[in-house]
């Protein structure tokens, strides 16, 4: 029984080996006459169209993912109390270059012929607002997002809180004052038209010789943001 079973197995194989000898010998035929109807030149020649065809697409390809290089935003100030601004900066010649303020878009405008772009009438929100820019060239390819710029909105009056002296108008019989206060962090301050040292806390300190009487003290606190604020003291020195 095992050596008819193997017997039918082995004709099988046989009938299959047979079949694809058949089928490469049919294929070996077909290409020979087209060979012989159509000529070896028209075969090589279309061998050629199609390899054209196929570097065509592959240069196409390799063209679209070059993306153009990353925009920057030239920014000359980190704070200021206007609620609209304009926002410029420089990407590669002939892209569109999109704005992103907190991660939402606000407009496309296009380079110039020089690579500068400007955008104008920006609305800020009040405290943080941190702007983006990404670069998106004619044929699709777009840039890297851009490092951020933070520009902070404050339209609030600049702060100043005097250690010393407390009062607005006192008399001392003592020629050397320190005037002495504090005001918002990296604030500048001015007393008398002259420049007191500011602290990274924000206080200051700047030492006065008065004249005989009354002396007018003024003092002026600059925020960031350009909002400012004044301070009179009246000290009068008594001999």
């Amino acid at each position: 029984m095992a050596e008819f079973i193997r017997s039918r197995l082995e004709r099988k194989e046989e009938e299959q080996i047979t079949k694809k000898t058949v089928f490469l010998g049919f294929l070996t035929v077909v290409l020979f006459v087209a060979m012989v109807v159509f000529g070896l030149p028209l075969l090589v020649k279309f061998s050629v169209f199609l390899g054209d065809i196929k570097n065509r697409d592959a240069g196409v390809d390799k063209e679209k993912i070059i993306p153009p290089l990353a925009p920057r935003i030239v920014m000359p100030y980190e704070a200021t109390n206007s609620s609209k601004i304009s926002i410029s900066g420089l990407g590669e010649i002939g892209t569109t270059v999109e704005l992103l303020k907190n991660d939402v878009s606000v407009g496309e405008v296009s380079t110039s012929d020089r690579g500068d772009f400007k955008f104008e009438n920006i609305v800020l929100e009040n405290g943080e607002n941190s702007f983006n820019v990404v670069a998106i060239s004619e044929k699709g390819g777009s840039s890297e997002v851009s490092k951020a710029v933070v520009v902070i909105y404050d339209n609030q009056p600049a702060e100043i809180v005097m250690m010393n002296p407390s009062e607005e108008t006192l008399t001392v019989d003592y020629s050397d004052f320190d005037i002495v206060g504090k005001a918002e962090k990296d604030a500048s301050v001015l007393i008398n038209g002259r420049v007191a040292m500011v602290d990274d806390e924000g206080k200051f300190k700047l030492k006065l010789q008065l004249s005989a009487g009354k002396n007018e003290i003024e003092i002026v606190a600059r925020d960031l943001a350009g909002n400012e604020t004044k301070k009179k003291i009246n000290i009068t020195y008594d001999i």
